[in-house]
């Protein structure tokens, strides 16, 4: 978690509940992280994801970490490369969202990478859905509250 945020994710009856407390000082994001996938996961064959997800109207990131194709060399970096994209949620209920992988776009730490990058879907090491006061541009985000938060993911789906 950033700061002073503090959070939690365990599995629920209804999916995967990521619990805790949002404060902005200091860092300001919370997050639900896989651990990294070995052997890698091959997404190879889909072109996107499909995530069901209750996120009371907040913009959060959708993170992927993957076989960079320069050595392994970006996972030196402090924080790792992410391919990164901003998904809205409803105030209420369920959120169907959809990302073509040709959406997500590198990031280090909330930071653009300017590098000419390619993102590898036969070789994803890492999901991560965030919250932060910061999008995926690296400007703040518009849609960012402190305080208690509950994200519920209900499935995650690779689409072909």
């Amino acid at each position: 978690m950033g700061g002073s945020s503090r959070a939690g994710c365990h599995v629920s009856g209804d999916g995967l509940l990521l619990e805790g407390e949002l404060v902005e000082a200091g860092g300001g994001f919370v997050s639900c992280r896989s651990p990294r996938l070995q052997p890698a996961l091959d997404l190879s064959r889909f072109s996107a994801l499909r995530l069901d997800v209750e996120g009371e109207g907040r913009t959060l990131k959708l993170a992927l970490g993957c076989r960079d194709g320069a050595l392994g060399l970006t996972e030196l970096i402090p924080g790792g490369l992410r391919w990164v994209v901003d998904v809205a949620t409803a105030a209420d209920g369920v959120t169907r969202i959809t990302v073509p992988f040709t959406d997500l776009r590198p990031t280090v730490r909330a930071k653009p990478v300017g590098l000419p990058l390619r993102f590898d879907a036969s070789g994803i090491t890492r999901i991560q859905l965030l919250h932060s006061k910061f999008g995926d541009a690296g400007d703040l985000n518009p849609g960012f509250r402190p305080g208690p938060i509950r994200l519920l993911i209900r499935s995650i789906h690779a689409l072909p």
